[in-house]
């Protein structure tokens, strides 16, 4: 199971396909595709691509910080992937972080996308876990659609599951999970077929 530490702000994205890589309904046994357990000492580059800059160019939330490609900010460590915001001035902005993709590398229709992840908590933070459709350089965002599998905001008590899509304009649907101590360990995934996604914190459904 791939473990993730989040420290402030920061970012981890997978892509999904609107073609079918694999077909799975909702009782179905699921079978591993694809893995990272982060077992090295660097980042898989066969697995993931470092996005850098301040998202300015339209992938971005009016970010406060630059994202870098460097190990201060993203490292694997003991097994952990961690992604490190840091208070410092770059490339004109005062605070750096890391955000990383599997965009143009691995792409996924339908299953159970799932990462055991431990976030900061605090006021001013965004870590988040998320899927965005590989058709985004053609279609742009929100057509592409978007599955956000765990979003912490602003120190709230629980953690975001949403979809965003187009549907003659911007659409979306989700909820919130009840109160948890994000600062520890939790799986946070979701299970996605033809009829539906579902949201899970440690096995458990909260949307």
């Amino acid at each position: 199971m791939k473990k993730v530490i989040f420290s402030f702000m920061a970012a981890l994205s997978l892509i999904c396909s609107s073609a079918p890589v694999m077909n799975v309904s909702a009782s179905d046994t699921y079978n591993l595709v694809w893995s990272d357990e982060f077992s090295g000492n660097s980042l898989n580059k066969s697995n993931w691509v470092c996005e850098t800059g301040t998202g300015s160019g339209g992938w971005g939330n009016n970010e406060l910080e630059y994202y870098t490609d460097r190990t201060d900010n993203v490292r694997v460590e003991d097994g952990n992937l961690i992604i490190e915001a840091k208070k410092e001035s770059y490339n004109g902005m005062n605070y750096t972080s890391g955000r990383i993709k599997t965009q143009g590398l691995q792409q996924f229709t339908y299953g159970k996308i799932e990462a055991k992840i431990k976030l900061p908590a605090g006021q001013g933070i965004w870590p988040a876990f998320w899927m965005l459709g590989a058709n985004m350089p053609e279609v742009s965002w929100p057509k592409c659609g978007e599955i956000d599998i765990m979003e912490h905001v602003n120190n709230v008590a629980g953690i975001n599951g949403t979809i965003h899509w187009d549907t003659n304009g911007y659409a979306y649907y989700g909820g919130v999970s009840s109160s948890i101590d994000v600062t520890q360990y939790h799986v946070y995934s979701v299970e996605w077929n033809k009829e539906s996604i579902k949201w899970f914190i440690d096995g458990e459904q909260y949307w």
